[in-house]
């Protein structure tokens, strides 16, 4: 379809890494190993909060939510980018380019939003000790879980709508690995300022505000925390909030980095390789936060390996003695 001196596009062209075709197998296997093993212990995070009867609580409820949205956040792009570099045909269609853009952010979103609703868990677990149970029900998670994922769904909705009225021209080129939304806005044949700006105004209204009420509620934690009489009360109680805040501050790092910015004009190489943390590494780099930062989940993990050695022991002892 001709639109002036430029054709209308149907499909675009992922980039993705334009490395040689003798590397590309080894950025196979590195992105495959990342992506396997983050889905392996983001499940074994979930499995074991599960299996062990300690981490029903509250915090670990929202650890699983957060688990599960990781691997839900990352096989948004992964998929795709591991089947680019395997193959020389890139293209894709517009559709589901605007799909993977809507998703990416629907689960982006939720995990914000669920990052301030576990600090205000965090938040009860300090400053309200005696009040906690009674706050933090089972009804009172859900309910923020629930919130968090209503906020995620409808918070795109917006640049969605504008994403999926604007028309594209050549080149049909974008300088990712995934359909993100400022390389996207570079191939529209329109002005795109306005889309701009409502694009950081939501980036801005998402991103800054449930970074604020994670502040808001870390200000109060520490403040309580620093009145804490003993050393040892004060280290027990901030170790209680180490593993949230160590993921809360890398989650946020990158992405302000990559939308939290006046203008959607700075170098894509720089942005890929941001979102390359922030959606292969970081999914992976969260649960093992939460496993070596905290005891009970060590705990918990220990008593699995040796409950798993003690059956295999078993029926290795067994399958002897019938031979014998």
């Amino acid at each position: 379809m001709e639109l002036g001196n430029q054709t209308v596009l149907s499909n675009f062209i992922l980039l993705g890494f334009s490395a040689s075709k003798d590397i590309q197998p080894f950025l196979f296997l590195a992105f495959l190993t990342v992506y396997l093993m983050s889905i392996v212990c983001n499940l074994l995070i979930i499995g074991v909060a599960y299996w062990d009867q300690k981490l029903h609580g509250p915090m670990y409820f929202f650890i699983c939510i957060f688990s599960f949205l990781e691997i839900c956040y990352t096989s948004v792009t992964m998929p795709r980018l591991l089947i680019d570099l395997l193959s020389n045909d890139k293209i894709i269609p517009i559709q589901f380019c605007v799909v993977q853009f809507y998703f990416l952010f629907v689960f982006g979103s939720t995990e914000n939003f669920l990052l301030s609703s576990m600090a205000y868990d965090r938040y009860v677990a300090i400053c309200n000790p005696l009040r906690y149970n009674s706050i933090m029900t089972h009804r009172a998670c859900v309910f923020l879980v629930l919130g968090s994922w209503t906020g995620g769904f409808l918070a795109p909705l917006m640049p969605l709508i504008f994403l999926s009225i604007l028309t594209f021209c050549q080149p049909a080129v974008i300088n990712h690995f995934f359909c993100d939304l400022p390389p996207l806005l570079k191939l529209s044949c329109e002005d795109t300022f306005l889309e701009e700006i409502i694009v950081f105004l939501f980036a801005c209204s998402i991103i800054l505000t449930s970074l604020l009420l994670t502040i808001v509620s870390y200000v109060f934690i520490l403040s309580t925390i620093l009145k804490i009489p003993s050393t040892k009360g004060r280290k027990k109680a901030f170790s209680t909030c180490a593993s949230h805040f160590s993921v809360v501050t890398i989650l946020y790092g990158t992405v302000i980095f990559i939308y939290v910015r006046p203008s959607v004009s700075y170098p894509m190489n720089v942005n890929k390789v941001m979102a390359v943390f922030n959606t292969v590494v970081t999914p992976l780099l969260n649960p093992l936060i939460y496993c070596l930062r905290n005891k009970e989940v060590k705990e918990a993990l220990r008593k699995v390996m040796n409950t798993r050695r003690s059956r295999i022991d078993g029926i290795a002892y067994y399958s002897k003695s019938i031979r014998l």
